[in-house]
């Protein structure tokens, strides 16, 4: 549940932004906002891995992506500066900050990931919860969700071939993407 409400509250913050920007700019640099919670079983498994016992104190204190905010934008200079907008708000904290876009990953995965800690109000306590927000244009996503699929396919004839294939398409992308804004 509070996790939920972290959630929630990023969502919302970014959803905020869009509106802004909607009036400010005259256009939506967000095309949408989804969101997840991991599975208690992926939380059970990850704490597992690193030996950590299954507790709340320790979700809270070892997993940063119990939930999730994915924001699709249509271009890559309004993913940094959606970002920047979101890291200004005085109650938004960065805890960590990768960037696959600068420095894709060697599948020619990219996006921009960044695990922040918002308060959350509850009727009776405050706590300041962690939310991974990912944030992409919507050719990568395009790709992240066709790697994804291929990846937990269990019949691929020539799975070196797929992983090249995926790999010039990545780097494809990131060529469109890279068009003016």
């Amino acid at each position: 549940m509070m996790y939920t409400c972290a959630m929630k509250t990023v969502r919302t913050k970014f959803e905020i932004l869009n509106t802004e920007f909607k009036i400010r700019y005259q256009r939506n640099p967000i095309s949408a906002v989804t969101t997840r919670l991991k599975r208690s079983g992926s939380i059970a498994e990850k704490l597992s891995r690193q030996n950590l016992p299954f507790s709340t104190d320790s979700i809270e204190a070892h997993i940063n992506d119990v939930a999730g905010v994915r924001v699709i934008c249509s271009y890559v200079d309004d993913i940094y500066r959606i970002a920047d907008a979101l890291l200004k708000q005085d109650d938004v904290t960065l805890v960590a900050r990768k960037d696959y876009i600068a420095s894709p990953k060697p599948n020619g995965y990219r996006s921009l990931h960044l695990i922040v800690q918002v308060p959350v109000f509850f009727a009776d306590q405050k706590k300041n919860l962690k939310v991974e927000a990912q944030i992409r244009t919507i050719a990568m996503d395009f790709w992240a969700s066709l790697e994804h699929q291929l990846k937990y396919k269990k019949e691929i004839a020539d799975p070196e071939e797929v992983i090249g294939q995926l790999k010039a398409c990545a780097e494809s992308i990131h060529a469109t993407d890279r068009l003016p804004s």
